[in-house]
């Protein structure tokens, strides 16, 4: 077991756990941060992304030791009161179906927007791809990240 500082959600954590736990387990079981989920545990779904410095990644294949010190954000900490253009976006189109996958879409679709204000659908098509959807909600997630677009425009 080591101690390490993580930066989740913008509050400085302590946990002392094994320096291999992926930080999935860190999230969910030692900070009880739930709405990370668990799906492959391989890194190909995306129901497991979270941003690291704004970038990102599947936190199942991300260890304690990469995680010490980074700022990290989950699906609890893109907003305070679902003010993020994305979290807006995402209940005014009514994009999930059994929201399994939708923190970690959500965090996609934020980490392309911060990079690409305004991404071309092969941009999101591209993006986007890499998280799957087992009902099928690609169109209405490629509608929203256009609207979250909109949405962050108008805020300035």
């Amino acid at each position: 077991m080591a101690k390490y500082t993580l930066i989740v959600n913008g509050i400085e954590q302590g946990v002392d756990v094994d320096p291999a736990m992926p930080l999935l387990w860190i999230l969910r079981d030692e900070l009880n941060l739930t709405g990370t989920k668990y799906s492959c545990g391989v890194g190909v779904c995306g129901a497991c992304t979270v941003l690291v410095d704004g970038q990102a990644f599947r936190s199942c294949q991300l260890t304690a030791a990469f995680a010490s010190g980074k700022k990290i954000t989950t699906i609890e900490g893109l907003s305070d009161e679902v003010t993020h253009p994305v979290q807006q976006a995402w209940e005014e189109l009514n994009v999930p179906q059994c929201g399994y996958c939708q923190s970690g879409q959500m965090l996609a679709a934020a980490a392309l927007l911060s990079k690409n204000p305004k991404p071309q659908d092969s941009i999101i098509d591209q993006v986007m791809s890499q998280n799957i959807c087992r009902c099928g909600t690609h169109y209405r997630i490629k509608k929203a990240i256009h609207r979250a677009s909109e949405i962050a425009a108008k805020k300035g």
